[in-house]
Parts: C-alpha cells; structure tokens; sequence
C-alpha cells in the first residue's frame, strides 16, 4: 500500500496535493503529533492578531469593506501556506466538522482546539501590543461589541449559524469530500469569508469562529453576549457536517442513500 499523503495521519489538509509526489518516508512523531499543533497555533495567532488590528485601526470611511478584506484573505493565506503542516483549521467549528466527516483522528481534536483557542488569545494580546490605547479602547479589543441589548439577539444568532455554516460547507466539500476536492480552496474559504462579512457584519459582527471571539475577550475582559459568538458558530458548523454526512457526501461519507 502506498504511503498517504503528509496530513493523511492528521486531518484534511484545506488544500488537496494530489498533483505532488507521496513523500517516501512515513512521518516522523514530531511531524505527527507536535507539528500540527504548532501549526495550527501559530498560524491561529497571526489570524486573529491581523483580523483585530483591522478592527481596532479601521478606517471610518471604509465601513465593513477593511476587516473583511483582512479577514478573508488572512484566512487565504494562511490556509495556504500552513495546509500541509497542520491542515489549515484555525477554528474549532472546522475541526469538529472534520472530525465528524472523518477527516481526521480523534486524538488530535482537542489538541488542535486547544491550540486554537491559546492562539485566539495570542493574537488578541498581539494586537493590543501594537496598536493605541485609544483605538484599542474605542474598539474594545476588537472582541464583538455589536450586541448591546436582547432585541438583536435572536437575528444575531441566526447569522451566526447561517453563515458559519456556509463557510464550513465550503471546507468540507472543498478538502474532505473527496468527489468536490478542489485546489482553490484557500481562495474559495477567504471569499466565504469575506462575503459573510460584507452580508453580516451590521448584524452580528460576523465572528464564525470562537477562537476570534475569545482571544479579544480574554485580553479585554469584555463578555457582553459573548456566548453567542460559540453558540452559533459551532451549531453552524455541526448542522455543515450533518449536511455533508447525511446527504451531500461522496459515497464514503454519506451514512445513508448510499
């Protein structure tokens, strides 16, 4: 049997490598276990440090166009370039997604979503670091302040898991399913990202991923209606996973009407 490709031993890579050659050695340990891990902090970390800078320095004029564009083509080119170290998650609703679509090994979940959420935190005092006490104030953090009573709340919500479940389509169906596996993934998950912030941005702050919201929380201390940026996305993300399973999924990972 022919060696799986670098991530077949961790989870799917947010990129397929199916026009590169199977290395011809199996992975060493620290290529298994640590490497992912580091990956997938690190490439959290700069995720979440530009994405809350281009909050806390936005320019007014420039409305929801500036932290969408950082946002998604920070989630572009960091999927690109971390895909064959760690798979490119860089948020726990992916990972459960996943996992749950078998694409990658129990035991490297809750790493990975620690590593995640460390990195969140990461980035978020990255950003505080660089920026100015004014600005950093104003915006508090960077952590989603948009909800400031329960009127918007339920709306709030809604687009959470809608929009989070889009995204976690896109990756599912992009890097697991084996019969819609595409190379543009990057480019395909950063214009997701990018659209639900143009679309959503006014009504929820459009998170669609826990480790963003709780980085700025930690570091600001700031928790208003923070339990809807994880209610929301990781109910996004399952509800994704159930689609693929149950119906959109090649034959090897539809459960049913096989």
């Amino acid at each position: 049997m022919p060696v799986k490709m670098e991530m077949g031993e961790v989870g799917t890579s947010l990129m397929t490598t199916e026009s590169k050659q199977t290395p011809i050695r199996p992975l060493n340990k620290f290529e298994r276990l640590f490497q992912p891990c580091l990956g997938e902090l690190v490439g959290t970390t700069f995720f979440v440090f530009i994405g809350c800078v281009s909050v806390i320095e936005n320019v007014e004029s420039a409305g929801r166009l500036q932290p969408a564009l950082v946002h998604g083509l920070a989630v572009a080119i960091m999927v690109a370039c971390m895909a064959e170290i760690s798979g490119s998650h860089f948020n726990p609703p992916f990972t459960l997604a996943i996992f749950l679509c078998g694409g990658m090994e129990m035991n490297m979940v809750v790493p990975y979503l620690a590593c995640q959420l460390v990195g969140g935190v990461l980035g978020a005092a990255m950003a505080k670091a660089m920026t100015s006490r004014e600005n950093y104030a104003k915006a508090h953090g960077a952590a989603f302040d948009l909800l400031q009573s329960d009127g918007p709340i339920g709306g709030a919500l809604f687009g959470e898991v809608a929009m989070t479940c889009l995204v976690t389509m896109v990756v599912l169906l992009g890097a697991v399913n084996a019969k819609t596996r595409s190379p543009l993934v990057p480019f395909m998950v950063g214009c997701t990202v990018i659209i639900n912030v143009l679309a959503g941005g006014d009504v929820s702050g459009t998170c669609l991923n826990p480790a963003r919201a709780f980085g700025p929380a930690i570091v600001s201390n700031y928790w208003t209606y923070h339990w809807v940026y994880w209610v929301g996305p990781i109910a996004g993300g399952l509800i994704a996973a159930a689609l693929v399973r149950l119906l959109l999924g090649d034959h090897k990972i539809r459960l049913i009407l096989k």
